[in-house]
């Protein structure tokens, strides 16, 4: 399978559809940050449902395509930062230092984890719910003028700055009105 077809179909395709819907920037924003924040939950299999609670809980704050589509994107960085956020956890509490071996993987694989791993699981959530607002914070503040970009380069806006743009379901009610 070649890569950048895949990147177009799943990505680059869904972000413009996003895009071109006509969402507020601060919206894609928030919505993309949060998404990535989520998406880099360190137990790998629940941040799908962590945005649809989100989702649930914020309304029409946030944007659930853009939540679902950057939790997504994120899910190879959450493969990555999960002994980042497990350090930083020992660090936080003093714990010793979980060795990371192949042993300890395969036994919370198997379901045979001892007290220290189940301990070191705790820690890395510790360090994800530390840094998970910061995290949000730093995202949104670099997502914001790209969302304005992309929106300004990819959205439907008007042609003119004179003109306004008015949405279809606008002219149908406007139709059913007169």
């Amino acid at each position: 399978m070649k890569v950048m077809p895949w990147l177009n179909r799943k990505i680059v395709d869904p972000l413009k559809l996003i895009l071109r819907r006509g969402a507020e920037p601060k919206q894609l924003a928030f919505s993309a940050a949060l998404g990535i924040t989520l998406g880099v939950f360190p137990i790998c299999g629940v941040t799908v449902f962590l945005c649809g609670v989100a989702i649930a809980l914020l309304g029409n704050r946030c944007h659930a395509p853009s939540v679902m589509l950057t939790n997504f994107i994120a899910t190879p960085i959450e493969l990555s930062l999960v002994i980042p956020f497990l350090r930083f956890g020992e660090a936080l509490t003093g714990g010793s230092h979980l060795p990371l071996t192949s042993d300890a993987l395969k036994k919370v694989l198997t379901g045979q984890a001892s007290r220290e791993v189940l301990l070191s699981i705790l820690r890395a959530l510790l360090g994800w719910f530390v840094a998970a607002p910061l995290i949000l914070a730093l995202l949104y503040v670099m997502f914001l003028p790209i969302t304005k970009y992309l929106i300004y380069k990819f959205g439907s806006h008007p042609s003119s700055p004179k003109k306004q743009f008015i949405t279809r379901t606008e002219v149908k009610l406007k139709a059913r009105n007169t």
